[in-house]
């Protein structure tokens, strides 16, 4: 088992009165791929953007890289090397493809970040060649999967050493869900931490080593991806619709 590099113990959240997470222990490990794999509303958005520090009504301890980071806002967290690609992808629709990826641009970072290469325009071109392709056109002239990647290589220019990856294969065609996985599988090969949720449990199985399984926003279920597969109680109990 890799040592953490990112570890969440006891996260509560909240939106307003209501109370979405209640008690989160999860913990990622240098150069893995976890999924974190529910129905829709169990709490998955909720749990990443509650690590990114966007939801501010949260308590618990969220560590990363050996630092702190429970109670820091989301630019500092970004600052420390962890990437965020949110499900409705907010790229800037009016700028090329080329000027979203210079929006995003960072130097190499220290830390854990620094144990993985450098991104680049042309590396990152290299892996979705459909960027490469449409590297002129405005964001908002791509297909819903064609931002999806735009969104992945943006927060790919800083350089981070872990990403967390929200709903990648949600409302795209299946050739491009098949990229996907592949993109994934080949940023692990580079040694870059993911973290996805996903209720597409097929698509969480081809990527991912592990899995925790959030229902109601508690974790009901962890381990081997393997594991999760064959345990038909839990698939039932927990993600069949």
């Amino acid at each position: 088992m890799p040592a953490d590099l990112l570890s969440v113990r006891g996260l509560h959240s909240y939106y307003g009165r209501a109370h979405i997470l209640a008690g989160i222990d999860l913990s990622v490990g240098r150069g893995e791929v976890v999924a974190l794999v529910g129905r829709n509303g169990a709490g998955k958005s909720t749990t990443l953007r509650s690590i990114m520090g966007l939801v501010e009504a949260r308590r618990g301890a969220i560590a990363f890289d050996g630092h702190d980071i429970s109670t820091r806002r989301p630019y500092e967290i970004a600052r420390l090397g962890l990437g965020y690609v949110p499900e409705d992808r907010r790229i800037f629709t009016d700028l090329t493809v080329r000027e979203n990826l210079e929006v995003g641009r960072r130097t190499p970072r220290d830390g854990a970040a620094a144990r993985t290469p450098a991104w680049t325009p042309e590396r990152v071109y290299t892996l979705f060649p459909n960027l490469a392709e449409a590297r002129d056109r405005a964001g908002g002239q791509l297909s819903g999967g064609e931002q999806q990647m735009l969104t992945i290589a943006r927060t790919l220019m800083g350089n981070p050493a872990m990403i967390l990856l929200d709903e990648p294969s949600e409302g795209i065609a299946p050739r491009i869900v098949e990229m996907m996985a592949t993109t994934i599988l080949e940023l692990k090969k580079d040694g870059l931490t993911v973290m996805l949720s996903e209720q597409n449990l097929h698509f969480a199985a081809v990527v991912s080593d592990r899995a925790f399984v959030i229902e109601k926003g508690r974790i009901r279920y962890e381990g081997r991806m393997a594991d999760l597969k064959s345990n038909e109680e839990v698939r039932r109990a927990y993600l069949t619709m």
